[in-house]
């Protein structure tokens, strides 16, 4: 649980909850993909709600990617670290914000430039 010199900061218990969260959050966003695809598919194209439905698609798209992502950073053991300044990102952060790149202090430079 240290955060000094790169070396983890995260339980094994904290890193499996996390990544069962995850993991659980793919499944969904996988799930609702799978629907509006199959939506898009039986559409027409003609209307507003096809316009919606590709936005969709697109964020859905996006989650999954950033999911898959936050896994791979799990498994090589850089997950939970600052993608900035490299300081361990709290649980109690990533419990709420598992997508989570930036402490804090970095987050709020980066939403200010």
């Amino acid at each position: 649980m240290t955060d000094t010199n790169g070396t983890t900061h995260l339980s094994s218990v904290q890193a499996e909850t996390l990544r069962q969260e995850l993991q659980e959050q793919l499944s969904r966003r996988s799930n609702q993909l799978a629907g509006l695809q199959a939506a898009a598919s039986e559409g027409s194209g003609a209307d507003d709600t096809w316009q919606e439905l590709l936005v969709n698609i697109a964020a859905a798209d996006r989650a999954i990617a950033e999911l898959g992502q936050a896994l791979e950073r799990l498994s090589e053991g850089t997950y939970g670290r600052c993608s900035h300044c490299e300081t361990g990102i709290p649980f109690e952060r990533l419990k709420i914000r598992p997508l989570a790149r930036y402490c804090i202090g970095c987050q709020r430079r980066h939403e200010a430039a």
